[in-house]
């Protein structure tokens, strides 16, 4: 994978290649909610990804309160980033997913930057995220741009000042 990294709203247009990717690289745990559907990529599965995004079309100020994009790296879709507003003014909460073959490669921590320059441009004072200690990878990236990460339990929490 070569190419600049950019941040894309998921829309209609990416919205297939971006299930393409999850089904062919990413477990349905990793990438979306859990759905009472036969395991693995069933039909019923793949239809509540594509709803569970179609949700998001409005950005922040949709009735979800999330932004998602499609991770680009030159032409191709490789994963999503998102920013949910939390209750607390002026913040939001940051998830990713990257498919297998773009892992490790540095994208991640550049999409993140990415991101980051968004919710600033949005007004957003404070990005935090939560994930599991063995996320690695996660941990990388927010550690690469500057979050605070602090373990809170079975949990570790991350917080990135944009002021």
């Amino acid at each position: 994978m070569t190419g600049a990294i950019r941040l894309e709203p998921v829309d209609e247009k990416n919205l297939e290649p971006l299930l393409s990717v999850a089904v062919a690289e990413a477990e349905p745990a990793d990438v979306m909610p859990p759905v009472a559907a036969p395991a693995g990529w069933s039909h019923a599965r793949r239809e509540a990804f594509r709803e569970f995004h179609r949700a998001s079309f409005g950005g922040l100020e949709a009735p979800n309160r999330t932004a998602m994009y499609a991770i680009q790296a030159g032409d191709e879709v490789v994963g999503m980033i998102r920013m949910s507003r939390r209750d607390e003014p002026d913040a939001v909460e940051v998830g990713m997913w990257l498919g297998r073959s773009a892992r490790g490669q540095g994208i991640g921590p550049a999409a993140l930057r990415e991101l980051l320059n968004l919710a600033a441009a949005a007004g957003m004072r404070s990005v935090v995220a939560d994930t599991d200690p063995a996320n690695r990878g996660a941990l990388s990236a927010l550690a690469k741009c500057g979050a605070t990460l602090r373990e809170d339990g079975d949990r570790v929490r991350a917080e990135i000042s944009l002021d």
